[in-house]
């Protein structure tokens, strides 16, 4: 498990056990959304039972963030694993409440709750 895929958008991944917890930073938006998407997908080899991405360190987050995530889950979920999301800040989670994607995405508050 040494998917290390760091690239503008993703700081570093760590792994716990069969859980990837992916670090992102910056504004995932129409710039960025491209890599940051690869960067997941590319998790996937590595057969994760998990894949935690804490959003901490993401101030802004455009539809184009969104979509990179929706993508990401529909392959998770075909891959037989989960993804969660953590530590969204008070702008990102309202993006996907005003969405109604909070009822998609499963959203912790804590990488712990979210691996446990």
């Amino acid at each position: 498990m040494n998917a290390q895929v760091p690239n503008a958008s993703v700081k570093s991944v760590r792994w716990v056990d069969r859980a990837a917890i992916v670090y992102a930073t910056g504004d995932i938006d129409l710039e960025h959304s491209t890599q940051f998407q690869q960067a997941l997908l590319k998790l996937l080899d590595e057969n994760p039972s998990y894949i935690v991405v804490n959003l901490k360190e993401v101030p802004y987050m455009d539809s184009s963030g969104v979509a990179s995530l929706v993508k990401l889950l529909s392959r998770v979920r075909k891959s037989g694993a989960a993804l969660r999301l953590v530590e969204l800040n008070e702008r990102v989670r309202s993006l996907f409440e005003i969405t109604r994607l909070d009822s998609v995405f499963e959203i912790f508050g804590t990488e712990q709750e979210a691996i446990s």
